[in-house]
């Protein structure tokens, strides 16, 4: 599974994800050039690319991405963190998801962590 992280997800997040799984393709908006772009930008992006984004965008962000599952549009997969749930909750329930989706099995998905 690729992953593409937000730009409200902390960077304490990306680390932890790096060390505990060195080989995992996860990036980040702002080191990817979609800093400061729209929700229909930085999916279309996703899409393209093949990877789930991670976010804590739950007030537009959901929305964009239930209007392109809609419209018949790519969507890799959108994984929303819930407030107020620290970093290490956040690692345990994405490790979790790493092991078990098998790949596209989040396509056109809309998850909310921890579970």
């Amino acid at each position: 599974m690729k992953l593409l992280l937000d730009e409200n997800v902390e960077r304490a997040l990306f680390l932890g994800l790096k060390r505990r799984h060195p080989g995992l393709d996860v990036v980040r908006v702002v080191d990817v050039g979609l800093g400061g772009r729209s929700d229909a930008e930085v999916l279309e992006w996703a899409a393209r690319e093949g990877r789930v984004l991670v976010s804590r965008d739950h007030a537009t962000l959901s929305a964009e991405a239930a209007r392109r599952i809609e419209e018949g549009r790519p969507m890799s997969g959108l994984i929303l963190l819930r407030r107020g749930v620290g970093v290490g909750r956040i690692l345990e329930d994405l490790e979790l998801l790493l092991t078990a989706a098998r790949p596209g099995e989040l396509e056109n998905a809309i998850l909310y962590l921890p579970f």
